[in-house]
């Protein structure tokens, strides 16, 4: 199938790409929020925190049905307005939210939250191809990615501050401008994005008898998963071995998300260099910086230092197999992206919940073992993935040699 994903638009918009930058930090600050408000949530509406933590997973399990299923159900929709929807699902959750009775209606917020999640997230990778020319498409997904990097910062510590001083509700009332302004820039810069080529439901499937999808989808499993071990842990970690606390807990966190969104943000000098080679080191240095915070993570400077290097690392890791996406199955982009998408939420619950497991057997150093196994895995995936690619076209190159001499000859 031939690819016009990437000749729709032959100038860059990237006032467009900014307003998708805005609407997913938006929804990421939206899916984080209550990880910070859940006294105050749960007093209010009169459930225990637990219950109100059910709100985060509830988001993360409808995000990944909805990445796979959304492409699909809006098929014969102009893309312009699919996302727009994304912006008005960011408002509606939030005021449902804000002005919840009851857990129940809260719950509903969040779903539709989730719905938007998983359907910006799925169509990330096809809307770059759109709005960009091939070869700015690392830029357009290293702006957007560091705006993700940004909101997850800022999240957990704003929410916390602004809930104590306007309280919870004012705090979700404030994330529901946010959709309301990312939807105004929307309409004033997204093109019209008819989708040419309809998304059938056997499309999710086929996506994986693609050369080298299997091995890139399983390196993008591990790698993510190895994110979620680490991350999850990192801040007992912290407080136990690198006995850091309060403010000084809150700086180092602080420079890992700086870290991270610089690594996000610049992401795409070594991918445009070498994508291949950028995200096997990538995640190779990821274990690498574990494994130095196991052998010196008593020392605070140096403890910080290799935080911040993984954070940078996983940067590129965050807009790479986004970008390689792009590359290597650009006529199906939306259906990859939604499958993708649904593969890196899969890793990171299971990498949570087995993290925990391990983290009770075995503590931090058993858990951060389990992460660098991971990122191992992952880059021996990639490893494989990029070999085959190779392979491939050099047989083809070969091939088109052979071919030329012969017709030469005659």
């Amino acid at each position: 199938m031939e690819d016009k994903t990437t000749e729709i638009n032959v100038q860059p918009q990237w006032n467009a790409v900014n307003s998708i930058a805005l609407a997913v930090a938006g929804l990421i600050i939206a899916e984080f929020l209550p990880a910070s408000l859940l006294t105050p949530m749960a007093s209010d509406l009169g459930v225990s925190e637990g219950v109100v933590g059910q709100a985060i997973s509830v988001t993360a399990a409808v995000a990944m049905v909805a990445s796979l299923f959304t492409a699909l159900l809006t098929q014969r929709i102009d893309r312009r307005w699919v996302l727009m929807s994304f912006s008005v699902l960011l408002t509606v959750s939030n005021l449902l939210v804000a002005y919840s009775p009851n857990f129940t209606v809260l719950l509903i917020g969040r779903v539709l939250l989730g719905i938007g999640i998983g359907g910006c997230w799925g169509m990330l990778a096809a809307t770059a191809m759109r709005l960009v020319p091939k070869n700015l498409v690392p830029k357009a997904l290293s702006i957007i990615f560091g705006a993700v990097s940004v909101a997850t910062v800022l999240a957990a510590p704003l929410g916390s501050f602004l809930g104590m001083h306007i309280g919870w509700r004012n705090v979700f009332l404030i994330t529901a401008i946010i959709g309301v302004i990312s939807f105004i820039w929307q309409l004033s810069s997204l093109p019209s994005m008819p989708n040419g080529s309809p998304t059938k439901l056997r499309s999710l499937f086929r996506i994986f008898t693609r050369p080298k999808i299997k091995t890139g989808m399983a390196a993008t499993f591990f790698v993510f998963m190895s994110y979620a071990i680490f991350f999850s842990y990192l801040r007992p970690f912290l407080e136990t071995i690198t006995d850091v606390h309060g403010n000084s807990l809150t700086l180092v966190l602080l420079v890992f998300g700086i870290a991270n969104f610089l690594g996000a943000t610049f992401s795409r000098y070594p991918l445009q260099w070498d994508m291949n080679r950028s995200l096997i080191l990538a995640a190779l240095l990821m274990s690498v910086s574990v494994l130095g915070l196991m052998a010196f993570g008593n020392l605070v400077i140096v403890a910080t230092i290799l935080v911040a290097l993984w954070g940078m690392f996983f940067g590129v890791i965050q807009v790479g197999w986004v970008d390689w996406l792009t590359r290597t199955v650009p006529d199906e982009a939306e259906s990859a992206g939604g499958i993708q998408i649904a593969v890196i939420q899969l890793s990171i619950t299971i990498g949570a919940s087995v993290g925990g497991f391990t983290f009770d057997l075995a503590g931090t150093n058993g858990v951060f073992t389990f992460s660098i196994c991971c990122a191992v895995v992952g880059t021996l995936a990639a490893m494989i993935a990029f070999r085959k690619r190779t392979i491939i076209i050099k047989s083809s190159e070969k091939l088109q040699g052979t071919l030329s001499s012969y017709t030469d000859s005659k």
